[in-house]
């Protein structure tokens, strides 16, 4: 096997590297080796590039989305008139229901439990 040294490592990128072996239970060393087959795995397999039909898309895309007229609320960007509005209950729903719902589910219990 051949041992290769890292050098000049970013304290944020050590730290990132530290929180995948924590979060998995592995070695820094396994973590590593994991991280860089994945890379690896998505470098050679063109996960990390766009053929020229998804260029050509996301090209369209990006056209279509610099033509959308500056709007100073943006969060109205996409919406469209209601023409009727619905009744009250209409859909289904009961706020009271849910809430009362809510206030059922005992502070603390672990998920998928009635603890």
């Amino acid at each position: 096997m051949t041992d290769l040294v890292l050098r000049d490592i970013e304290p944020i990128l050590a730290a990132r590297i530290r929180r995948v072996a924590e979060t998995n239970g592995w070695t820094i060393h396994q973590t590593i080796l994991h991280l860089i087959e994945r890379g690896l795995f998505a470098s050679e397999g063109g996960a990390l590039r766009f053929d020229s039909a998804e260029s050509d898309v996301m090209q369209a895309a990006i056209a279509a989305l610099e033509g959308v007229p500056n709007d100073p609320g943006f969060s109205l960007i996409g919406r469209i008139e209601m023409t009727a509005t619905i009744e009250e209950g209409a859909s289904g729903f009961d706020q009271s229901d849910f809430e009362r719902a809510l206030e059922d589910i005992p502070v603390g219990a672990k998920l998928g439990t009635l603890e």
